[in-house]
């Protein structure tokens, strides 16, 4: 079951965000429109590519329920949705190499969703198209402002790259500490006081473990299958980076990453920890066998229908090193334009701007358990109101948007080997044994000579 709270009442900040290597505050948008609006009767064709409609479940029905509303409001446009080509266990693993695949075929997806991760590599290689310049800055500034309920300012700028927005931030969540408050009640802790700091956790997850034969906790952030996002979350809380801002330099093996790596290795070698895979770890949780788990609300649908009625699901921050502030970085995509084709754009475009609607976003976050970009609608009696005061599980995550910083993405056309490189590293140490120092040096040795030319 899970626990009721009082209504969220959330304000977020409506400071600008200053995305490491990303943004330049100096660059001007285009005013103009380049593509025509379709006429009524101008049928079009459009195939979305998703990462997520590629997952069993909840994502999958969620996406086709919102593919018919859009036909049923746009009858001449005709949507394929499609997931990406390949076996990885995370589709969102394959999507890179599928649409570039694609492209190289002639056949490429006119729109398609992929990971901030991936931003660098999309722009400047995938060659998305610039939506400043395809519909005019003012028609995606106007689709951010929405009708009642704007983007959340630390949302809205995720998509873009040195100030030009070429992809529209569509899903994604901060690390959210899940726990089970059964079990912290079987071993003997208090279910209303969840670890604060990683010191805590700790103890917390030996207690649990100890005490009920259950597992004590589950960091998915810690394997090549997580990439980095979560990582790159842990490394700031403890006042590091894994990239210089300057995106020069690599600095994953600096000592605040180190000491991330070897506190989550000590966890395992603990017992308080067990050696699982990615989707072992979140199995395990949904099934009420382990007793912590820092997630992404992405998995939420599963950890709430695995508690239902048999264990107490809650949600916290997530914990901070010491009294070193938390700095959460997010996960999850934008959607991006591919097509070449007018006609085909300006499908796309209506597409995105209705998968980023407020009436997109109720289905999404009620029915899935992402953050609603448009985080008015938390407090809107005709939007979430009532599902978030019922549910609060977004409490944390919504919290965190505040002090949110986004997932960097690596430089250069080998940006996956420089990533996968260093979670390879970090997965070696945790569940294999590895000195993390020496496995984490060793891995940034070899991802240095990968960087592009200064």
């Amino acid at each position: 079951m899970i626990t009721s709270r009082t209504t969220l009442a959330i304000a977020v900040t409506a400071s600008a965000l200053m995305l490491t290597g990303c943004l330049s505050s100096g660059s001007t948008k285009t005013q103009t429109s380049a593509i025509p609006e379709l006429d009524a009767d101008q049928k079009v064709s459009i195939v979305f590519e998703s990462y997520n409609y590629g997952m069993a479940g909840a994502w999958t029905d969620t996406f086709d329920e919102l593919l018919a509303e859009f036909s049923r409001k746009h009858p001449n446009i005709a949507v394929t949705p499609q997931k990406p080509a390949g076996n990885s266990p995370n589709p969102a693993t394959d999507t890179v190499s599928s649409i570039r695949n694609q492209m190289t075929a002639g056949n490429a997806p006119d729109v398609a969703q992929l990971g901030f991760s991936d931003l660098d590599f999309t722009v400047n290689q995938l060659r998305a198209q610039s939506l400043d310049q395809l519909v005019g800055s003012e028609e995606v500034e106007k689709n951010f402002d929405g009708t009642t309920h704007p983007f959340a300012p630390r949302a809205r700028t995720l998509g873009d790259w040195n100030g030009e927005t070429f992809g529209v931030p569509f899903v994604f969540s901060t690390p959210v500490l899940y726990y089970n408050a059964s079990l912290f009640e079987q071993a003997g802790l208090d279910p209303n006081s969840p670890p604060g700091t990683w010191e805590e956790a700790t103890a917390a997850a030996a207690t649990i473990a100890e005490r009920t034969g259950k597992g004590g906790a589950y960091i998915d952030c810690l394997t090549k299958a997580a990439k980095d996002w979560c990582f790159q979350s842990l490394v700031r809380s403890n006042g590091g980076r894994v990239l210089s801002e300057d995106r020069h330099t690599l600095t994953f093996a600096d000592p605040p990453a180190v000491e991330v790596v070897t506190m989550a290795k000590n966890l395992v070698d603990s017992g308080a920890t067990p050696a699982l895979t990615q989707k072992q770890g979140y199995e395990a949780f949904a099934r009420g066998d382990m007793g912590m788990i820092l997630e992404t609300s992405a998995i939420q649908d599963q950890f709430v229908k695995g508690a239902r009625d048999k264990w107490n699901l809650r949600s916290a921050a997530m914990p901070s090193f010491g009294g070193k502030p938390v700095v959460p970085t997010n996960s999850g995509a934008s959607l991006f334009v591919f097509s070449s084709d007018p006609a085909k754009q300006r499908a796309a475009w209506e597409l995105i701007k209705f998968l980023t609607s407020e009436e997109a976003y109720v289905r999404i976050s009620s029915g899935i358990g992402y953050l609603p970009l448009r985080t008015g609608l938390m407090d809107d009696p005709a939007g979430l109101k009532d599902w978030a005061a019922q549910n609060p599980l977004l409490e944390p995550n919504l919290e965190q948007l505040e002090s949110m910083e986004p997932w960097v993405s690596m430089p250069g056309n080998d940006y996956l080997q420089i990533r996968d490189g260093m979670m390879s590293a970090i997965e070696s140490a945790v569940y294999q044994g590895a000195d993390p120092a020496t496995a984490l040096n060793a891995a940034q040795e070899q991802a240095a000579t990968l960087l592009p030319a200064s």
